[in-house]
């Protein structure tokens, strides 16, 4: 079986985004410090941001170079993962509101 290639950008950024996403829903689910679910919420529109032109890059990549498709591609469908992520953690937090 082939392992999956990723490029080092897509990969990292992904990392980046999703362990510090993550990072800051845990800390926030322990000590529900109200500023948590404020650095939370700038993180997600920065991360979004950076994420959607690390995405975009990774597309064009994917479109032009032909040697090295299949990193650009996976990187683009890991990038993806962000997204619902993202979804599942607000609901989270919407539901431990409550």
């Amino acid at each position: 079986m082939n392992k999956l290639k990723f490029s080092t950008l897509g990969r990292n950024t992904f990392l980046i985004s999703f362990l510090s996403g993550t990072l800051l829903l845990v800390s926030y689910l322990i000590t529900g410090a109200d500023f948590l679910v404020i650095s939370g919420f700038y993180f997600v529109i920065i991360a979004a941001v950076v994420n959607i032109f690390i995405l975009l890059y990774e597309f064009l990549e994917f479109l032009t170079n032909i040697p090295d498709r299949k990193s650009s591609g996976n990187s683009v469908l890991l990038l993806l993962v962000n997204i619902p992520v993202t979804i599942l953690y607000i609901c989270i937090l919407f539901n431990s509101e409550l």
